[in-house]
């Protein structure tokens, strides 16, 4: 039982009787700022915020503006700084999946393409022959001289003395570039006995044989029945010659020594009957007749009328053809 003194009985009315009224009661004192808690703070750190209220606040404020700061800062939400210690957050899971550093693929090691061997500077080509590389190959092109002449050879030579043909032998002509060749070359000097040729006729022996014949059997026959006089002699533009046919890329029966060109026959009273596109009447029905005959004992006869290439002399020649076939113009 609590007992009042006179004294405290006396003071307590004091006060009853000077409190104010509920209108006119004290302004309430200011309240204390309720301090923010920081996450991850410990139950103590809350009950104490009372005391550090001022400077705790400023403190959190500034941490959360730095967080948030760094949380929205658009460098690190591309790509998040990563501390060089354990990972305090789990990895999300496109993090998860996606290495740090994406390995390259193993390329293929560069392969070196090889040097060009180095090739001996190759001499310039002739400029007077420019078609030597582009010759078809014949097979009288490997034709090359034995060192005894062959029996043929021998017996072709016997029968051009026979018939009174004069003639020398002549070193073997071969080019290996072109392909022009003839093993065993005669130069004539004349086709029989009384029917002569221009110089440097070189022929091989069965071309000079067949043009001897020719000349003994069929020209100096004609010659006398159709203009009245005997052969003297005929003027060749073209016998052994290195060179391919007119715009082809075939050699010529001139690079065996197979062919021969007449540009005109010379007769005992010097008359010339010169071949030609228009000769006067007498001289073509001579040339007419010679050319005719010569379509046999010839494998290729051609003259005016053939081509440009042969509209002033008769080109004779024995080029194989098959079955012995003949190919007159």
């Amino acid at each position: 039982m609590l007992l009042v003194t006179p004294a405290v009985a006396k003071h307590h009315h004091r006060q009853k009787r000077h409190l104010p009224p509920a209108s006119q009661s004290a302004a309430p004192a200011p309240e204390m700022p309720v301090a923010t808690p920081v996450p991850g703070s410990r139950p103590q750190d809350m009950e104490n915020g009372a005391d550090k209220s001022g400077q705790d606040k400023s403190r959190l404020d500034s941490n959360d503006d730095f967080l948030n700061q760094e949380k929205s800062h658009p460098k690190w939400d591309a790509h998040p700084p990563r501390s060089k210690g354990a990972r305090s957050e789990p990895r999300t899971e496109s993090e998860a999946e996606t290495p740090d550093v994406v390995p390259t693929p193993p390329q293929k090691p560069t392969e070196l393409e090889p040097e060009p061997p180095e090739t001996a500077p190759q001499p310039p080509e002739k400029p007077a022959q420019p078609a030597e590389e582009k010759m078809l190959s014949d097979p009288r092109s490997a034709d090359m001289p034995a060192d005894k002449m062959p029996p043929e050879e021998t017996a072709c030579r016997e029968r051009l003395k026979a018939l009174g043909v004069e003639f020398e032998e002549h070193k073997a002509e071969h080019d290996a570039q072109i392909g022009c060749s003839i093993p065993y070359p005669v130069v004539i000097r004349t086709l029989g006995k009384s029917i002569g040729i221009s110089s440097g006729t070189e022929l091989n022996c069965p071309m000079a044989e067949a043009a001897a014949r020719f000349m003994a059997d069929v020209v100096q026959p004609t010659a006398k029945a159709e203009l009245g006089a005997d052969l003297k002699s005929i003027n060749q533009t073209s016998a052994f010659v290195c060179r391919p046919r007119h715009g082809t890329r075939k050699l010529s029966e001139h690079a065996f020594g197979n062919a021969l060109d007449i540009a005109s026959f010379t007769l005992s009273d010097g008359r010339k009957i010169e071949i030609g596109p228009a000769p006067p009447e007498k001289d073509a029905k001579f040339l007419n007749a010679v050319r005719k005959a010569a379509c046999g004992p010839f494998k290729t006869v051609l003259g005016p009328g053939a081509d440009p290439d042969h509209a002033l002399h008769f080109h004779l020649d024995l080029e194989p053809r098959r079955h012995g076939g003949t190919f007159c113009q």
